[in-house]
């Protein structure tokens, strides 16, 4: 099982960055070709909700990537640490801000996320979220001497 871990500061510019790392880690792990865009729109789905997430909650802390290459899947994880709490409630010290829009933004991204990938898992608790997307593998990964 081969990972690369990608964090990086929580600013919507290095988005496309871990577009472009996804799309050839997947490409490497034999995801199939047609599938690729759907892989790099997911990601940066994904990535653009993380870093909302962490500039709307004043949290600092890098976002967090892993590619995962297992036999016959390839799987990315997208991790933030924005902590979720009950509708209404606010995080104390957290920047204020409208919770209804910032839940709907949440729920608009997550559709979009559902839509892209058939294996999706999404987790979230008082220690920020996570959402674990999973794609099929087609040929041997490649590996580079």
């Amino acid at each position: 099982m081969a990972t690369v871990e990608l964090r990086f500061s929580a600013l919507p510019e290095h988005v496309r960055t871990a577009r472009l790392v996804a799309a050839a880690v997947a490409r490497r792990a034999g995801v199939d070709e047609a599938v690729l865009d759907e892989v790099r729109l997911a990601v940066g789905e994904a990535c653009t909700r993380a870093v909302g997430l962490h500039q709307n909650g004043g949290i600092t802390a890098p976002v967090k990537v892993l590619l995962t290459e297992e036999e016959k899947q390839f799987s990315i994880e997208v991790g933030d640490e924005a902590p979720r709490v009950a509708p209404g409630d606010r995080v104390p010290g957290s920047p204020g801000g409208d919770p209804d829009v910032e839940a709907e933004e949440d729920e608009m991204g997550l559709a979009v996320i559902s839509g892209l990938v058939d294996d999706v898992e999404v987790t979230a608790g008082e220690h920020g979220g996570l959402i674990r997307m999973t794609w099929p593998t087609t040929t041997p990964a490649v590996t580079v001497a």
